[in-house]
């Protein structure tokens, strides 16, 4: 891998010129499919062939699109001490309600005051109407939107109290605002100090924007034939900024190395892609693999999600081993500080034996490696405490202080918890409206049943649908308990089938199914982790020390989300929004991520004391030197990505918040107290037998990260003028 990457990074630089244009060519290919071919995304979240999926279609099949569209619910409260049924109040909220049904998109409103299915609290203080779309929430348009925000501005009149809630009031997640701006500005910040140079710093940050813009650029083309996730695109920018700053990086240090070591540029960028360059391929792969190997849990949205991500890791990759050489061919010695660019070869030591923070730090962890290794896996170990009380769901919270957080409030107060998260329950068959009737009566007979609506058959006949008010919040272990009861009590009828259905019962459904798979996927890629480090370092405790360290930076990535994001811990810090269970998507995809990236940081870090060693030296004086040419790199790289994932915290997306706590967290101790303390003082501790392999392993493929046959091939070169010196020289 090293000689054919040595290969294209050498045809790359030489060929600079017609290398990036093809790649502006395709960035601008890309862009003209984005803004003539894009579609809508979603932000719903379903599982084909589950019972509240299949309900939900017959639904709409019986009940028609208004039956399973968007929804808005709206609540009227009178001032203190007065009623909502005073007449003035009263023609104030059927005033308001008749604009409602006005509205653009709007195929229903509720009447709160209708004397067969009023909807008044009990104390008569409080009204609540259902405004119902015809189309899903990802098809309610910005314009509609607006039309019901104005219309709400307006019903505030004489007193009343008028909040809003429901997906319809929901934009989809927006990409390009201040969180990318905030992770680019610090990621050339890092840079602009790490290189000491403008030219290098701007240029690692240009070729990366490149990547993700191609890689987003062909997701939104994608979206006009496939139905993506609106979150798709975030998590792609998030990634793919941050590992293709990370992996230019990489390939920049080795190349600025090379030159200060006396190469010429197009040799430095050869050579750069042949070595950081097969370590590039490696962690991306592992990358790829790890997203792609969300398909196998068999949740069509999260395939999407992790398909999409992994093609702009490709990207990256690919834009890391040609473009970066490409450009750095024009920039040529620039990419030094510029009081180094005439500095002789033999002068330039990066860092000399003995000195430096680094080296010091190095030496320290590995002569105090049992304390070091024991107070790195404490300190995890502790944070990871909360993961074990993690909850999930797919009912996101609103914003504290918006209107749908105070209309839960309203809602949960006046007329108990379970009427923010109804179940509706769909008897269809030929005898569904005569037995929907002892479904209805079974049903309120259940624990935690707070209502439970006569059956409303279809016009048809062939379909009858009960909505059932739970006694307690659709977040609450009771109604998951309800749901499932429904399902083992509830039995079809002779020609009727019972289906439990609604946002709850989805949310219930893929909640759990989330949660089967994660350990499932959990195994898959620590297995594949080990598999691939054995293969990198033929080891086999390499591996294990590499997959320990990520179980422990999964779990306290974990452990530390839970406790802001559930418990609410420092939740105005990072501007939380609002607290409660981590949203159902969210660990599947963190562990996905944190994998590939862990992997990343294991491979740059250890093959560089992998390489000392293997050129003779001593286990201990290995790790040290390993370190001491990785670590900076790494660190550099780390901050970088922990900068990029923490901008979505503060101002972004409410689904996208938790996933970036997770991940820019988890970047922070994986490579601060993972890679950077745990795994030097444990490899100190094992000494040579970390590098053992057993000879019935020998056989397993070499896969070469650090450019061994570059060096041998240089070898051979430099020595075969000396052999056929040496007759002439014996001649005379």
């Amino acid at each position: 891998m090293a000689t054919l990457l040595h290969r294209l990074g050498l045809g790359a630089v030489r060929h600079r010129i017609i290398v990036t244009v093809v790649w502006l060519l395709a960035l601008l290919a890309v862009a003209f499919g984005a803004v003539k071919l894009s579609g809508e995304t979603v932000n719903t979240f379903r599982i084909p062939g589950q019972e509240s999926t299949i309900a939900l279609d017959l639904m709409k099949d019986r009940f028609g699109d208004a039956s399973a569209g968007a929804t808005v619910q709206v609540v009227f409260q009178a001032p203190a001490g007065q009623k909502i049924t005073d007449p003035a109040l009263a023609g104030q909220v059927g005033q308001s309600v008749a604009a409602f049904g006005k509205l653009p998109g709007v195929v229903g409103v509720s009447d709160p005051f209708d004397k067969r299915n009023p909807s008044v609290s009990r104390d008569l203080s409080t009204a609540l109407t259902t405004v119902t779309y015809g189309v899903q929430p990802s098809e309610v348009t910005d314009e509609e939107r607006e039309a019901i925000g104005a219309a709400l501005d307006r019903a505030h009149t004489g007193g009343l109290t008028v909040e809003a809630r429901g997906e319809a009031l929901s934009n989809a997640a927006d990409i390009g605002g201040a969180s990318e701006g905030i992770g680019v500005v610090v990621a050339l910040i890092v840079l602009a100090l790490s290189y000491g140079s403008l030219v290098a710093a701007g240029m690692n940050l240009l070729t990366a924007i490149v990547g993700v813009g191609i890689g987003v650029a062909g997701i939104t083309t994608l979206s006009g034939f496939v139905q993506l996730q609106s979150t798709t695109p975030i998590l792609a920018v998030m990634l793919g900024l941050a590992v293709g700053i990370d992996y230019a990086l990489f390939i920049v240090t080795r190349f600025r190395h090379e030159l200060r070591a006396g190469k010429d540029v197009e040799s430095a960028a050869a050579y750069a892609v042949g070595t950081a360059g097969s370590a590039v391929v490696t962690a991306g792969l592992t990358v790829v693999i790890a997203l792609a190997g969300l398909s196998v849990v068999g949740i069509p949205f999260l395939t999407e999600m992790g398909l999409a991500a992994s093609a702009t890791v490709v990207v990256a990759v690919l834009v890391a081993i040609t473009l970066v050489p490409a450009i750095l061919g024009f920039i040529g010695l620039r990419a030094l500080p510029r009081k180094l660019r005439d500095v002789p070869p033999a002068a330039q030591d990066e860092v000399p034996d003995g000195r430096g923070f680094i080296r010091g730090w190095a030496h320290t962890v590995s002569q105090k490696r049992v304390v070091s290794l024991l107070l790195a896996v404490l300190a995890l170990g502790v944070i990871a405490l909360p993961f074990v009380k993690m909850q999930t769901t797919l009912a996101q919270r609103s914003p504290e202080g918006s209107t749908q957080a105070k209309a839960d409030a309203i809602i949960d107060e006046r007329f108990g918890p379970g009427v923010s998260g109804p179940l509706l329950i769909l008897v269809d068959g030929p005898n569904a409206v005569a037995y929907a009737a002892t479904v209805q009566n079974r049903v309120a007979t259940l624990p935690d049943v707070a209502l439970a609506t006569p059956p409303r058959p279809d016009q048809a006949r062939s379909a009858a649908l009960i909505t059932l008010i739970p006694g307690s919040g659709a977040e609450d272990q009771k109604t998951v308990d309800l749901v499932h009861g429904i399902r083992d009590t509830i039995d079809d009828g002779d020609g009727a089938k019972v289906y439990v259905t609604g946002q709850t019962a989805i949310s219930i459904d893929v909640s759990q199914k989330l949660n089967a798979a994660l350990p499932v996927y959990l195994a898959l890629v620590v297995g594949l982790a080990f598999v691939l480090l054995v293969l990198v370092f033929r080891s086999l405790l390499v591996p294990v020390v590499g997959v320990l360290g990520f179980l422990l930076t999964i779990g306290s990535a974990f452990g530390a989300t839970v406790a802001v994001f559930q418990w609410g811990w420092l939740a105005d810090v990072v501007n939380a929004g609002s607290t409660g269970p981590i949203i159902s998507l969210a660990p599947i995809i963190i562990v996905g991520i944190l994998f590939g990236l862990a992997m990343d940081y294991q491979v740059f870090l250890v093959s560089r004391m992998h390489e000392a060693h293997a050129h003779g030296a001593a286990p201990r004086d290995a790790i040290v030197t390993g370190f001491r040419q990785a670590a900076p790199v790494v660190l550099a790289a780390a901050t970088i990505m922990f900068a990029v994932f923490a901008a979505f915290v503060p101002e972004g997306n409410d689904t996208i918040k938790p996933i970036a706590f997770a991940l820019a967290i988890g970047i922070a101790f994986d490579a601060f107290v993972i890679r950077m303390i745990a795994v030097p003082a444990a490899l100190s501790l094992l000494g040579r037998s970390a590098w053992w392999l057993p000879s019935w392993l020998r056989w397993l493929p070499e896969l070469d990260v650090e450019g061994a046959a570059l060096e041998r091939r240089a070898a051979a070169a430099s020595s075969a003028p000396n052999a056929d010196e040496q007759p002439q020289a014996a001649s005379v």
